[in-house]
């Protein structure tokens, strides 16, 4: 009966699965990192703010695909203008390939500090064969692929596992950060952190991959737009997102919530402050947590990259071919949607190019991260605009506590956005 449940729940989860496990991807891992070894346990409010508004914000791009049956790029198409469009869609682009750059970057350095050898070879490799997978593997088995490879991220259960966590003081800090800053961080840098976290785990990339995978889901079943309006094929499927969701933002942030406390209680309390990568911190890991510790949080790195950098081209290939009409879609043959794979090939390539360039991994994801925050507050404002329009998603708007949720997210965004910028201005006014 147990074995019966889990299978069905299994076969239940995909697209927010998926999307929540790719967001802890090696340049994810590098801002955890730096948050724990920065500010010890100071910045864990943010993952539990964050959760619930995760689950509000995903559940709507999810539920905008199903319905509509057409991705975010083009439901963004038909209600904002064309110049609004382009602006966000090509700053998204922007973001991801220097995510891209930094994760493929941070992956090579992982192989090459366990088992030695250059790493443009293995930039290279990676770029090709995240490419590759997209390309010549079916729908079906990417999907597959990508599932077996969230179990990567229980690699930083294991570092969790392998320290002893002071949970009194885990606790402490993160009810009363203010009271537990560390000397010589300024209001700007904290603000920036705090940015850098929030678009991290909200990340506009998320949005565009989740609703495009329920559009290929639903093209999957010929009979879904008919059936779609029937009240309990729409209640089945909209309860299957909703069970997708929770389980994929929850694991997402429980993961990254680990990689904090790992970093803290190692990296933070023997002085390492400063993390560039995600390898740096596997590296930094080795001399004060020991090699188990060091070699997991290594192929950690690895297994979350080759998760995470076809989802960063993917959702890049989705939102500008939404956006322009052009066919998309992982179901697509390559010929048949030459657009949509050439805009995945472009963006690993410069990704691999920046990122054998040796550019600095931690400024380019801050501001990938920062890129994310600021595009992010409205690109939800314009989901919950579509989420509470009739004229596009007909008699499954979203429900008022669902957009409670949804305006709360993107109010908390902007937020941070403000106050890091303001803060930022402040203190180069002062000099």
């Amino acid at each position: 009966m147990v074995s019966n449940k889990v299978n069905s729940l299994a076969r239940r989860l995909g697209p927010g699965l998926i999307t929540g496990a790719a967001d802890d991807d090696p340049s994810g891992i590098a801002t955890y990192s730096q948050a724990g070894s920065q500010f010890r346990f100071g910045l864990a409010w943010t993952l539990l703010l964050t959760t619930p508004l995760m689950i509000g914000i995903q559940m709507l791009s999810a539920r905008i695909g199903w319905v509509t049956g057409e991705g975010l790029g083009a439901n963004m198409a038909k209600v904002c203008p064309a110049w609004l469009t382009r602006l966000l869609i090509g700053a998204l682009v922007v973001a991801n390939t220097i995510n891209i750059a930094a994760d493929v970057g941070a992956m090579a350095e992982a192989v090459r500090l366990l088992w030695g050898g250059p790493a443009v070879a293995y930039i290279v490799a990676f770029g090709l064969i995240s490419v590759a997978g997209q390309v010549y593997f079916s729908y079906e088995k990417t999907v597959r692929i990508l599932k077996w490879l969230t179990l990567a991220l229980f690699a930083y259960v294991a570092v969790i596992l392998s320290v002893q966590v002071p949970w009194k003081q885990f606790f402490l800090e993160s009810l009363a950060p203010w009271r537990y800053v560390p000397p010589g961080v300024t209001l700007p840098d904290y603000a920036s952190m705090v940015v850098a976290v929030l678009g991290t785990t909200i990340s506009p990339y998320l949005f565009f991959w989740q609703a495009a995978q329920e559009v290929e889901d639903n093209q999957r079943r010929p009979d879904s737009a008919a059936l779609r309006h029937h009240p309990e094929y729409a209640a089945e499927h909209l309860t299957r997102i909703k069970q997708d969701t929770y389980v994929g933002m929850i694991f997402s942030n429980l993961i990254a919530l680990c990689i904090v406390v790992a970093t803290a209680i190692t990296l933070n309390e023997h002085g390492v402050t400063q993390i560039q990568t995600a390898a740096q911190a596997a590296q930094a890991l080795r001399p004060v947590a020991g090699d188990f510790a060091f070699a997991v949080f290594a192929l950690g790195i690895i297994g979350t990259g080759l998760l995470a950098v076809p989802v960063l081209a993917g959702s890049a290939a989705y939102a500008v071919s939404e956006a322009r009409g052009w066919p998309s879609g992982l179901s697509h043959a390559f010929n048949e949607a030459k657009g949509f794979y050439a805009i995945i090939m472009v963006a690993v390539g410069l990704g691999c190019v920046l990122s054998a360039f040796e550019v600095d991994p931690m400024q380019a994801l801050l501001w990938s991260a920062i890129v994310n925050g600021v595009i992010s507050v409205p690109i939800m404002v314009v989901m919950m605009w579509i989420g509470l329009s009739p004229d596009r998603m007909g008699a499954l708007t979203i429900s008022r506590r669902h957009a409670a949720f949804g305006w709360v997210a993107t109010v908390a965004m902007a937020v941070a956005v403000l106050f890091m910028l303001a803060s930022t201005g402040w203190a180069w006014w002062q000099g």
